[in-house]
């Protein structure tokens, strides 16, 4: 072997070298994303930016302190952290540590649409008017100001007492994004089609605006009449059954749903359209 495919192995192995470097300080993000190592990670930074402005402008009192507190603050982080460092290697012995990311968003979004279900089940049958939006590509943080801001966990129960009559989040919409309950009482924009129905009130007009706008998913529960609709890409689908509507949110946020739509879920979308 010349000394010239040497090198170009070398400088190949340095690329694989960061490549892979670089793969495992994602996987570690995505690891730790969402748990309390997050503000570790950020009070780690604060304390090298005073180490580093220290030794530029000459501080050594406070050079000295933050030095101490590098030094001996790994040891803090093991001791501290050991619950999350032996869970890490379990997963990591059973294969799991690196599907750890994909998994949790999808057990998120099985929890979010059972909450939704439930709660759209439990509201219908008692005729307690919904407004539901799901943030989806299109951000709608311009919506979430206008409300009142939770950043709670889905449950249905939840859902159920923020729509219970006479409250205070009564009113307006519930915006989910991320997995969470962003805020309650939220101002859509109502649509202006001629073509919505007159018997439809400011929820449905509400839920169709924000799906001309976005493309969020909403779902509407009828104070009136106790029937469920639904709206997507400015389309209103009336009378949709509780069966229905989990087949559908299913098939829009679960991966292994997707995968198993039917093109009779597909022709149900068009046979629930409203005219």
């Amino acid at each position: 072997m010349s000394f010239a495919d040497w090198d170009l192995l070398k400088y190949m192995a340095n690329i694989v070298d960061i490549l892979l470097v670089w793969f495992v300080i994602y996987k570690a993000i995505g690891y730790i994303r969402g748990t309390k190592a997050v503000q570790l990670l950020k009070g780690i930074f604060v304390i090298l930016i005073i180490k580093f402005a220290s030794d530029v402008f000459g501080l050594n009192t406070l050079g000295w302190i933050m030095e101490q507190a590098i030094t001996w603050g790994f040891l803090a982080i093991i001791i501290i952290f050991q619950p999350e460092f032996r869970r890490a290697l379990e997963q990591l012995g059973r294969g799991r540590l690196f599907s750890r990311s994909a998994s949790n968003e999808e057990e998120n979004e099985a929890k979010m649409v059972e909450a939704i279900i439930k709660a759209t089940d439990y509201m219908a049958k008692r005729r307690i008017g919904a407004l539901i939006s799901i943030e989806r590509e299109t951000g709608m943080s311009d919506y979430i100001e206008t409300g009142i801001q939770l950043d709670s966990k889905i449950s249905s129960e939840l859902l159920i007492n923020i729509f219970i009559p006479n409250t205070p989040l009564h009113d307006g919409a519930v915006i989910l994004q991320k997995g969470h309950v962003a805020a309650a009482a939220c101002y859509l924009p109502l649509s202006e089609s001629p073509f919505i129905s007159k018997e439809l009130g400011t929820r449905h007009r509400a839920a169709l605006g924000i799906s001309e706008v976005t493309d969020s998913i909403t779902v509407i529960v009828s104070e009136e009449t106790g029937n469920i609709s639904l709206t997507k890409n400015a389309e209103l689908y009336r009378d949709v059954s509780i069966d229905h509507l989990r087949e559908l949110l299913e098939s829009e946020f679960l991966a292994h749903a997707k995968a198993n739509s039917t093109t009779s879920t597909r022709w149900n979308w068009r046979v629930k359209k409203d005219g």
